[in-house]
């Protein structure tokens, strides 16, 4: 083959998936902006409601593993139907006031940051399935070790179950949308839960997780909240970049 015919070739190998990408890129900005306008209208709710399960999973396996890895002990996971959680642990005092406050941040950070290595897996379609495979299983695998709730002992294995069939039944291209979508609903559950950022009280559970923060490192409560938004609208924005740029 000439030259020319080589680099023809090679142009075309690179330029279609580029194409291919940014209609994705396209579709899911589309459903970022959608499920914004969702949270805003009545019965908006309720399309959302198994993303809301699944970003309060993140969020509390989130307060739970970051515990575990401090040394501390997660004890039990509860969800319940209104979409609310609480994950029970204990920590050690060996830490001091950041160990604490690394497991309030945990929480809210859960979810941005999950939605951002599901979205960085989506860059080829084997570990765009490895990844569905991996959250449906340890879906699954929580409910065993951790969840204690009689609504998250039916929802959460429901969610892993749902998530493994498409991992294993579903066409390539359905599996890298689905993991995309995935991955920009829990970035942007950030902002569903932006009244609870800003909040010294969560109601009967207590003290907000950024009152939490408060209280052990000093800096008022608001300061932690508008930390944590500003940190995963950057972490949305830059795994977005690195999944779609040129390979």
């Amino acid at each position: 083959m000439s030259n020319l015919g080589k680099d023809f070739e090679s142009l075309l190998t690179k330029a279609a998936p580029r194409t291919v990408d940014q209609m994705g890129l396209t579709w899911l900005l589309a459903a970022a902006i959608a499920t914004i306008v969702l949270w805003q209208i009545p019965g908006g709710n309720y399309i959302l409601y198994p993303f809301t399960i699944l970003a309060t999973w993140f969020h509390e396996m989130g307060h739970g593993l970051i515990a575990l890895l401090l040394g501390g002990q997660f004890q039990k996971l509860e969800i319940f139907g209104n979409g609310s959680g609480v994950a029970s642990y204990a920590m050690s005092l060996s830490l001091g006031p950041i160990g604490p406050a690394l497991v309030a941040a945990a929480g809210p950070m859960g979810p941005p940051i999950a939605g951002a290595a599901l979205i960085l897996a989506s860059r080829s379609f084997r570990s765009a399935r490895l990844s569905l495979t991996i959250l449906g299983g340890f879906l699954l695998l929580s409910t065993l070790i951790w969840v204690r709730s009689l609504f998250g002992i039916v929802a959460i294995p429901l969610l892993g179950l749902i998530i493994l069939g498409i991992a294993l039944k579903a066409n390539r291209w359905v599996q890298g949308f689905a993991i995309q979508f995935l991955g920009v609903q829990a970035c942007v559950s950030t902002y569903h839960q932006l009244d609870y950022l800003f909040s010294y009280s969560a109601g009967p559970l207590g003290l907000s997780d950024t009152a939490q923060m408060q209280q052990r490192l000093l800096l008022p409560y608001w300061f932690w909240g508008g930390l944590m938004a500003i940190a995963s609208l950057v972490i949305l924005v830059q795994s977005l970049r690195i999944a779609y740029r040129s390979r």
